[in-house]
């Protein structure tokens, strides 16, 4: 849950109110001793809330009234509660439905503009998609889709499910990218294998062109028939799936060229306008769903050129119903100490103006001269959403964890980038023992190699992962995405299957 510090208020205090050490609390939220709150700021406090909501059938009541007051379906509260009719009671008890779903059981099913079999087809899906289900008739269910838009599925096609809270419900997304090198795989096998365990799927595969800002060019070696074969796997399987597009990773020039190309992209009202109508070409282009957009590297003084391109990329993409995504570096505070890299992102105009915010809250350690530790911390997970939550509304909100590591070199002080496979092969090489540590919600492990030095390696399991996604749901933010696919311990899939309630997103 969370807590807004009010004047007066201590850290001792606040952790007395809420029956907690003042350790814990500091821990949760990465205060630093000495460090002073500030009224306004938002504290996650470390104790577990029920999230099953139950009601209480008062004088007057129906399924109906219930159903509306609660944005969910007659249907669902009698499949919860296990109802045989639409009768109540008095102070009767309901179990209320927080989603549900239909999942096709057939090989191949259609989705029609209207409940019969005479309606139009919209989109075929396959066994195992997905569909949020927002009205029932008797053999048909209305249902959302990953454009946004809605259609009818017969009844007989799917299995009716609905959940009520007990476990996570949240968005997952994965980012996709292409292969790195022998020891970093590209994304296609994992996000194949695993499309009912995804919400949307961002390709970092365009950026904006260093030589023409306002354009867009490929970001790797792939052809247009791939793009379509990503495409068409995401939306058979009812998976919104987006171009990311960004300013990163130029040949030469580092952050400088970064920050030179958002400069001029966001110059004028002229130059915006371009760019915007070529991402919006981009999407029509493929039969994208929208677009997500990672701007990671920004002169100051274009800080507010930028909030204008998010909001005029907002106007235009709401006017032909496409959805915008942005991922948004970290950011803590309003108030100095000034940090280059996060401060030129106004996260309250930026919010304003896209559909869905995700927070990048990889690198806390592993930048040069950072010292050994966690990628995502918990408490950075909580310092960070808890700042963001001041700006925005929490359904807009996804934390971006990551699921690789480093392992840290504590003679030379250098860092080495490790996948899952690549840390879980040291930690078997050197015989080393992985200790989850608690506070941080991460695994680590220490080795020493060949030339005597010591090395502490900090990454990601399917425990960590599935904890900061159970923190998520905590948080009341609206999901988890995933950096990248292709690195993440495998044996995650299966926990989040059996762990977490994976929804679609409806817009």
């Amino acid at each position: 849950m969370w807590y807004t510090v009010q004047s007066g208020d201590s850290i001792f205090s606040i952790a007395q109110r809420f029956g907690i050490s003042s350790r814990q609390l500091m821990t949760a939220n990465k205060i630093a001793e000495g460090e002073v709150l500030v009224p306004g700021q938002r504290l996650f406090i470390p104790v577990q809330i029920q999230k099953v909501i139950t009601y209480t059938v008062q004088p007057g009541d129906s399924l109906y009234r219930i159903a509306r007051q609660y944005n969910t379906l007659v249907e669902s509260i009698m499949v919860l509660n296990g109802l045989q009719s639409t009768t109540i009671d008095v102070g009767q008890r309901l179990v209320i439905p927080q989603y549900t779903e239909a999942v096709v059981n057939v090989g191949r099913a259609n989705i029609r503009t209207g409940p019969g079999t005479g309606y139009n087809i919209v989109q075929s899906v396959v066994s195992g998609a997905k569909l949020p289900v927002i009205e029932t008739s008797r053999d048909w269910l209305r249902v959302s889709l990953h454009n946004g838009n809605t259609g009818w599925i017969s009844r007989n096609l799917t299995s009716f499910r609905t959940y009520d809270g007990s476990r996570p419900i949240l968005d997952i997304i994965g980012f996709y990218t292409l292969e790195e090198g022998p020891a970093l795989p590209g994304s296609f096998r994992s996000f194949a294998d695993n499309t009912a365990s995804l919400t949307s799927v961002p390709l970092f595969l365009y950026r904006f062109d260093r030589n023409d800002p306002t354009s867009i060019e490929k970001f790797g070696e792939f052809t247009d028939n791939d793009i379509e074969i990503l495409v068409s796997v995401a939306h058979r399987n009812n998976i919104m799936i987006l171009p990311v597009v960004h300013n990163l990773l130029y040949e030469s020039g580092g952050q400088e060229a970064s920050r030179a190309v958002v400069s001029a992209m966001v110059a004028t009202p002229q130059t915006r306008s371009t760019a915007i109508n070529n991402i919006i070409a981009l999407i029509d282009r493929f039969g994208f769903d929208g677009v997500n957009i990672d701007i990671e590297d920004v002169y100051m003084e274009d800080s507010g050129r930028l909030s204008q391109f998010y909001t005029e990329l907002g106007s235009a993409m709401r006017a032909r119903g496409y959805f915008l995504s942005a991922s948004v570096p970290s950011r803590i505070r309003d108030y100095p100490p000034f940090n280059p890299f996060s401060d030129p992102f106004d996260y309250s105009a930026i919010g304003a103006a896209v559909d869905q915010f995700i927070v990048m809250l990889y690198n806390e350690h592993g930048w040069p001269g950072s010292g050994p530790g966690p990628v995502v911390s918990s408490g950075w997970m909580n310092k960070v959403i808890g700042y963001t939550l001041t700006k925005m509304p929490a359904g807009k909100v996804v934390a971006a964890i990551s699921v690789f590591g480093f392992d840290f070199d504590l003679a030379t002080g250098r860092n080495t980038y490790v996948t899952y496979e690549m840390a879980a092969e040291l930690a078997a090489r050197y015989n080393s023992e992985i200790i989850f540590d608690q506070d941080t919600l991460t695994p680590m492990f220490s080795y020493t190699d060949e030339q005597g030095n010591p090395h502490e390696v900090w990454f990601e399991n399917s425990e960590s992962v599935i904890a900061k996604m159970r923190l998520a749901w905590q948080q009341g933010i609206s999901g988890v995405a995933l950096w990248r696919l292709g690195m993440e311990d495998p044996s995650v899939w299966q926990r989040i299957r059996s762990d977490i309630v994976v929804k679609r997103i409806i817009y």
